[in-house]
């Protein structure tokens, strides 16, 4: 088969072979930034927005993308030379393949390579909305302050040089602040992270460093900004060589990058858009006055549920989630956990059958086609631990509620930071705080409890008697008896006390 790489001088070539844009791209105006433009942007916000771009009416809503860190000078060459255009695979639970070619990005730009471009990008007043997938990592809170950490390195870098930030804070500041300037209004910062209320963060996050940047331009943020909360959904897993050849073998498509995703796909917007928004709910977006139960429900669920699956699968030498969750034990240990100590902090969810919901996910996790990496889901656990898993144990401790299952995943987490599964191989640990983790972990190796003294994780969970208790216990059971053994007698016993 004659292969074509992908720009736009090729699309008319490819279009018998794949799904092609439905709209002159050339007539196609920028109403968003969106900064981190990863596999997940790709394969939701940017996908709902090619959607809607179909209709000649919404023409003012496409997308500038902004790499921002040196990390992402591969993706930006890719999408410089594909001209934005990028294919997005859908793997279908029946293993068949849906591919599309996206081009809702019609613009692309490399922050380090020129930040005031980006700056003035952001703060032209064509731009309405400033969207953000920049990771839980990206909003720079320290979990045991609960306050925004000036200590960062790259925060002092931006408070001292302006003009040339380095991070999200200070390029938004910069932005906002040429606004109020030039008499400008203002916009909507969404962030698209799975974080709980992440409007409220982001806002609180940007407020703070603002007091310190550029003090005179916090009220003007506040009467000009609007920050809404929203939930997004789709397990998008990192892409693979063989996708890439698989693409250009079966579809004669040569995409340096394309995006592999599942068909499930949701995104809960609370409708709060200073400057106006694209009517997303025509291509099945939901606007909600709350997204927090939705929200909370999705982050406790499926991305915990993924953290639950990936700690566990990795000490048993899994490499996807598919084939772990897939084990029997696993399996039962997470449909545990999710009814006996999840359900329980989940309220205000009108609409939503959990019972459902909670199905869906495994078979959405158990989708052998995806291959989602274990890898990847545990990347940054750091991060994503305190976000996902421990609201629920905390609140679960509150109301004197089950955590035995919560308790052996971060009991679990510990021996992971050791770096090794059980069989002794190496495992791939990517984590800002890989040092920290791995220190503390070898000291659990004397006294268990010492991983819980990580207090920007932790806070003071290590005070609590009845989690302390249950870790332990779970931490000696695994390192006596194995993993799998671990789980299949707690997965016992929890069902001999339903």
């Amino acid at each position: 088969m004659t292969s074509y790489k992908l720009n736009t001088q090729n699309l008319t070539a490819i279009s018998s072979q794949v799904s092609i844009p439905e709209y002159n791209r050339d007539t196609i105006n920028t109403g968003i930034v969106h900064v981190g433009i990863g596999g997940f942007h790709r394969a939701h916000q940017a996908y709902y927005t090619d959607q809607l771009l179909k209709d000649p009416s919404f023409n003012n809503w496409g997308i500038c993308g902004v790499a921002l860190l040196d990390f992402d000078t591969k993706i930006y060459n890719i999408l410089k030379d594909q001209n934005g255009l990028y294919t997005l695979i859908v793997k279908e639970l029946d293993g068949s393949l849906t591919k599309k070619v996206i081009g809702a990005m019609v613009e692309y730009l490399f922050a380090p390579e020129n930040p005031l471009r980006v700056i003035e990008k952001m703060a032209n007043p064509d731009i309405k909305i400033i969207t953000l997938t920049i990771t839980e990592g990206g909003y720079n809170y320290n979990e045991a302050t609960g306050t925004f950490d000036f200590e960062n390195l790259l925060i002092q870098h931006d408070l001292k040089n302006p003009d040339v930030p380095k991070t999200i804070f200070g390029y938004l500041t910069q932005s906002l602040k040429l606004r109020k300037e030039r008499g400008l209004l203002g916009c909507t910062i969404q962030s698209c992270d799975n974080i709980q209320g992440n409007g409220h963060m982001i806002k609180k996050m940007l407020l703070s460093y603002v007091k310190e940047a550029e003090p005179s331009l916090i009220s003007w943020i506040k009467e000009n900004v609007s920050f809404p909360n929203s939930m997004v959904d789709r397990i998008t897993p990192a892409t693979a060589s063989s996708d890439i050849i698989n693409l250009k073998k079966t579809s004669g498509i040569d995409d340096a990058w394309p995006v592999v995703c599942e068909p499930f796909i949701q995104w809960v917007i609370e409708d709060d858009f200073i400057a106006g928004r694209p009517a997303w709910e025509n291509v099945g977006v939901q606007f909600v006055k709350d997204v927090l139960p939705y929200e909370k429900m999705k982050l406790a669920l499926l991305n915990a549920g993924h953290s639950v699956i990936g700690i566990l699968g990795a000490l048993m030498g899994y490499k996807t989630i598919d084939k772990a969750v897939n084990n029997p034990q696993i399996h039962s240990f997470l449909e545990i956990y999710m009814d006996n100590e999840v359900t329980p902090t989940l309220d205000g969810l009108e609409g939503v059958d959990l019972k459902k919901y909670k199905t869906s996910l495994l078979q959405r996790f158990g989708n052998v086609y995806i291959e989602d990496q274990i890898d990847r889901i545990c990347s940054e656990s750091s991060a994503k631990i305190p976000i996902f898993m421990l609201p629920t144990i905390y609140k679960q401790l509150a109301n004197k509620g089950n955590i035995t299952h919560g308790a052996f995943v971060i009991a679990a987490w510990a021996i992971y930071s050791l770096g090794k599964d059980e069989s002794g191989k190496d495992l791939n640990i990517k984590d800002a705080m890989v040092d920290v983790l791995n220190e503390k972990a070898k000291a659990s190796q004397e006294k268990p409890a010492s991983f819980l003294e990580i207090a920007s994780i932790f806070r003071d969970l290590k005070e609590s008697k009845q989690f302390v208790e249950a870790y332990t216990s779970a931490y000696n059971s695994i390192v006596k008896n194995n993993i799998e053994a671990s789980i299949k007698a707690l997965n016992a016993l929890a069902l001999s006390n339903n």
